[in-house]
């Protein structure tokens, strides 16, 4: 028998986001998420998005022992912007058994319905830089710190539960091209575009040279996120909250802000070593010596994680993703990087993916945002 429990203490909450831990512990191609971020999301006190959405978690219990989990996260603003009345599912994770996804499912959804809600998507985070989608391609690939890993079953539980695809998003696996020809052509288009647009790159030395620049980082985001699938604008308490998460990973040698002639970010790039391997080791966890291989990974890598990357819309289309691309090229190159991964991009975003067309690359994963429609 399966009893499903509320989580309402910091026991139940380490256990709720330690079972993936568990649940992948043989499976090479998992990565854990930094346990402190997903141990914060779920603390009001530490999460600005409480301030629109709802949210609670549930583990699924055989006895004592934690054979799944899920959250529920009601976003009113979202709601709002895209004129839905929709329960985003999040953080879920099963053993291979359907009286356990069902139960954890038949739990959201009863509270989808109590709060008036029709439709219940995911997974998906507070917002959109949270992890988002579930895997159902490239089970054999290892995963990032910011994705979701989940099992291939995972595909027909939901299936059998009713749920549906409503949009997809891949990820690409890029070689970094070394030949001259490729980088002289990159760093012409580049050199052109800021040339007649009148832009510049952004000097950096070090990684505290753009922390002035975060408001203006985040702004961007807004604006050129706010099309896409499910987002909502950051608050400035959010703004300040990712500042403190993406700062510590930018390096000026993979990271690129363009600059229009007032000082605007109109265009960025934000790369950063792979933690993955580190995150292994250390089961997502900082304390006490995971922050030595995180430094160790800072320092020595042949991978790159694309964490970020956006255009203003005013300039979308003009090639300054070229000035961006070129940059992060060259830091590559410079410190012996032989691979990029991006994050996720939906299929249907044909700006973003164009922009790779002229590097080799391989579209190694996918994953999907299901639906099911719970009222008629």
């Amino acid at each position: 028998m399966v009893n499903i429990v509320e989580v309402t203490g910091k026991a139940q909450l380490r256990r709720f986001v330690d079972y993936p831990n568990q649940l992948y512990r043989d499976v090479p191609e998992f990565v854990p998420a930094t346990f402190g971020d997903d141990m914060s999301d779920w603390d009001p006190r530490k999460n600005p998005a409480f301030s629109y959405c709802e949210a609670r978690c549930w583990l699924a219990l055989r006895g004592d022992e934690v054979v799944g989990r899920i959250g529920a996260i009601l976003s009113h603003r979202a709601n709002e912007k895209w004129g839905t009345n929709r329960m985003r599912f999040t953080q879920v994770d099963f053993i291979d058994d359907r009286e356990v996804s069902r139960a954890l499912f038949d739990t959201v959804e009863r509270w989808a319905a109590e709060k008036g809600c029709d439709e219940v998507h995911g997974p998906l985070g507070f917002t959109d830089l949270d992890r988002e989608g579930m895997l159902v391609e490239g089970f054999d690939r290892r995963s990032c710190f910011f994705t979701y890993y989940n099992h291939p079953y995972y595909i027909d539980h939901l299936t059998a539960l009713g749920y549906g695809k409503d949009v997809d998003w891949v990820e690409n696996y890029i070689t970094v091209p070394t030949d001259e020809r490729t980088l002289t052509r990159w760093q012409r288009l580049s050199d052109f575009v800021l040339r007649r647009y009148d832009l510049h790159i952004f000097n950096a030395r070090t990684r505290l040279d753009y922390f002035k620049l975060f408001g203006r980082f985040f702004k961007l985001i807004n604006v050129a996120y706010a099309p896409l699938y499910g987002t909502v604008e950051l608050t400035e308490e959010q703004i300040k909250r990712y500042a403190g998460k993406f700062g510590p990973l930018l390096n000026p040698k993979l990271t690129c802000f363009v600059m229009d002639k007032d000082e605007n970010i109109v265009g960025l790039g934000v790369g950063a070593p792979s933690i993955a391997a580190a995150l292994q080791k250390s089961r997502g966890r900082y304390l006490p010596f995971g922050w030595m291989g995180l430094l160790k990974a800072f320092v020595k890598n042949d991978t790159i994680d694309l964490l970020l990357i956006a255009v203003d819309p005013e300039y979308q289309g003009k090639g300054v993703n070229a000035a961006v691309i070129n940059k992060v090229l060259r830091g590559c190159i410079a410190m012996g990087i032989t691979h990029a991964e991006t994050g996720p991009m939906l299929e249907t975003n044909e700006k973003v993916q164009d922009q790779w067309k002229d590097v080799p690359l391989e579209k190694h994963k996918r994953r999907r945002c299901f639906i099911k429609r719970i009222a008629e």
